[in-house]
């Protein structure tokens, strides 16, 4: 049980911390009428992109990173706790769909596990020990790339990781939302957007969260595009699981070769689905087992193929 002294040692740290500063000047917003409350919100949702740029040339150095292990055959690992915890699950989970990932090339663990993804789970956030326990189980190692998550930047459970990951020899990031943090300190890569106070006090998934999200789609979805899981700006290696994504592929064919629509679907189906060998049987003219050969050689990369069968 937590003593009245940690107690107050922890709100003490607390008090420090920007993202939970109080706001004087916002203290009547419950009397304002809902369309300024909303300005008001917008106002400070704008400010989020400006710190996210300040800290591009170490979000660049950590993508680099990653996507170096990633080549390598490594795993791109997300762990947080509560509102960070559910970005990196999300994150997590929007690759195989967006770029054929297997689901266990790109994870996210949060404090208290899946069930937490829904509902709160007491002191799961406090314990180091349960993130050991959590990458242990994932078998996580020197080839993988750890993210610690946490707006406070102090969060056990992400600084844990971060830490226990480090120790493994794996890659380690972190991301957090106040200037010298115990969870930047404790990786290689530190990365902080500072936010500064939220709207309503300490509500991280607010300006906070907002800023973890950019991060992240920066960190996944550049690093899927130095992994080749793109083609100029489409999603070569989209997974067309439903009606939808059957339209989108067809329409990335298209938009990659200029083809007709009946070469695209004769290309498709040839392929059996994969737009970036159908893109490379149409541009070079080779069947779809000499396409599949050629992505394979070029480790999937789709411009390197294409220079390889001199396109």
């Amino acid at each position: 049980m937590t003593s009245m002294s940690d107690n107050r040692n922890l709100r003490a740290q607390l008090e420090t911390l920007p993202t939970e500063a109080f706001r004087p000047d916002l203290a009547g917003i419950d009397r304002l009428p809902t369309l300024d409350i909303a300005l008001l919100m917008n106002g400070e949702d704008a400010t989020v992109p400006a710190a996210v740029a300040d800290q591009l040339p170490q979000i660049a150095a950590a993508i680099d990173a990653v996507a170096e292990r990633m080549a390598k055959g490594g795993r791109l690992i997300y762990a947080g706790a509560g509102t960070a915890g559910r970005l990196g699950v999300l994150d997590a989970s929007e690759c195989p769909p967006t770029f054929n990932t297997d689901p266990a090339q790109v994870v996210g663990l949060i404090a208290g596990g899946p069930g937490a993804m829904v509902t709160s789970v007491e002191g799961a956030e406090d314990s180091r020990e349960f993130a050991r326990a959590d990458l242990d189980a994932a078998g996580v190692g020197a080839a993988d790339a750890v993210v610690g998550i946490s707006a406070s930047g102090r969060t056990p459970y992400a600084v844990g990781a971060v830490e226990h990951a480090r120790a493994l020899g794996a890659l380690t990031v972190g991301l957090a939302c106040n200037p010298d943090s115990a969870l930047a300190a404790a990786a290689e890569h530190g990365i902080e957007i500072v936010v500064g106070p939220e709207l309503i006090t300490g509500s991280t998934r607010l300006k906070a969260g907002t800023a973890q999200k950019l991060v992240l789609n920066m960190i996944s979805t550049i690093t899927m595009i130095r992994l080749g899981k793109t083609y100029g700006n489409l999603m070569v290696d989209v997974r067309a699981s439903n009606e939808k994504l059957r339209a989108r592929s067809r329409r990335i064919v298209a938009l990659a070769t200029g083809a007709s629509d009946d070469e695209i679907e004769a290309a498709l189906t040839a392929t059996d689905g994969e737009v970036k060998d159908a893109i490379l049987t149409i541009l070079a003219g080779v069947d779809a087992a000499a396409a599949a050969r050629l992505l394979a050689e070029s480790d999937g990369h789709l411009r390197r193929a294409l220079a390889r069968a001199g396109r």
